[in-house]
């Protein structure tokens, strides 16, 4: 399959992982990521939140089966958005205080396991909000001014890939929290300006070409097949028009927000059609098991639910899912392939 995907991608060549590259003309100079557990690298080790999983079995296909706070088995979109680009192999937590100066040319992420656009949000999950992400991004680039000058240091992160990757938590939790406020029309209205707003700040401190996910299908996550999709798991319709709402109204906007940023780049990403291509055809990827994770029963372990004592899948590469929320390694890795064409040509 990702031999024939890469031949179907004509001006990208595959790295030995099956990961598509860029063509050499194209140069990054780093990677920054913002936004939820998706692309959280670890911070949340260090902030006071149970949405943590610095412990086994996280991280059991790591470098040395170690948990990192990755919220994966192994490596997350970030890593492989990274690794694809050429800048590095890891995207490290900008709060890891091992953290080395060399690391901040290339790039770090802000993430927080449990945040979204919506306010409330970080509040319910106790996660890093993304006023403040930007805020550590600030913090981060007068460091690297510090170290490298303020003319490389503006080039740099002109010369990068900004990963915002939020919204799943907001229609997972804050849209119930807030219904007698807001319907989803209402909310994902305000959910959209929320993400343009951010999308503009980061404009403004430098950031030249951005990469904005939609948000998955939140209702076929397997944690929402268990709590309401019924007796049968099925994925529930109702987050899921919630989400497709979201994602028309944010592809739109940022459509027209696009050619006011030139000659900056802004990029939506299509987090919900290849997700669900892949839930529905998992044969087609190599896979086998779309509707459960691999951690525990599948159907509802997740962060300190997912633990050592928790038995896992016998073959992780077969699911789509590592716990009843999060992307497996392998599942980061084919729904990379399917965008990064798409992406590239967005960007670049």
């Amino acid at each position: 399959m990702a031999i024939l995907f890469c031949i179907y991608a004509l001006l990208y060549v595959c790295s030995s992982k099956g990961i598509l590259i860029p063509p050499k003309d194209i140069s990054v100079s780093a990677v920054f990521a913002f936004g939820d557990s998706y692309v959280d690298q670890g911070n949340n080790n260090y902030i006071v939140t149970l949405g943590k999983c610095n412990f086994p079995p996280y991280g059991k296909d790591f470098v040395g089966g170690k948990p990192t706070g990755r919220f994966s088995n192994g490596k997350t979109l970030a890593d492989f958005l990274a690794e694809a680009l050429g800048v590095k192999d890891y995207l490290p937590a900008y709060l890891d205080p091992l953290i080395q100066d060399q690391d901040l040319l290339t790039g770090v992420s802000f993430a927080s396991g449990g945040s979204g656009y919506d306010p409330i949000t970080p509040k319910i999950a106790s996660a890093i909000p993304l006023s403040v992400q930007i805020e550590k991004f600030k913090q981060y680039t007068e460091k690297l001014k510090m170290n490298i000058g303020e003319e490389v240091a503006k080039d740099i992160i002109k010369n990068s890939v900004f990963l915002v990757v939020a919204s799943t938590n907001d229609l997972l939790y804050s849209l119930p929290a807030r219904s007698l406020e807001y319907d989803a029309i209402s909310y994902d209205n305000m959910l959209v300006k929320l993400a343009l707003n951010f999308v503009k700040e980061i404009h403004k401190l430098g950031a030249g070409r951005i990469a904005v996910f939609s948000a998955p299908p939140v209702g076929c996550l397997p944690a929402l097949r268990t709590l309401a999709g019924s007796p049968l798991r099925k994925c529930v319709d109702r987050e899921n028009k919630a989400a497709q709402l979201f994602n028309n109204m944010l592809k739109q906007k940022l459509q027209s927000l696009t050619s006011s940023f030139a000659p900056s780049r802004v990029a939506f990403v299509d987090f919900y059609n290849p997700l669900i291509s892949i839930i529905e055809n998992p044969y087609q990827y190599g896979l086998e098991v779309t509707d459960k994770g691999c951690c525990g029963t599948g159907e509802i372990e997740v962060v300190f639910l997912c633990n050592k004592l928790s038995p896992t899948c016998s073959n992780d590469s077969k699911f789509l899912f590592w716990d009843s929320i999060h992307l497996s390694e392998k599942g980061c890795s084919i729904f990379l392939d399917q965008i990064l064409p798409n992406l590239i040509k967005s960007l670049f």
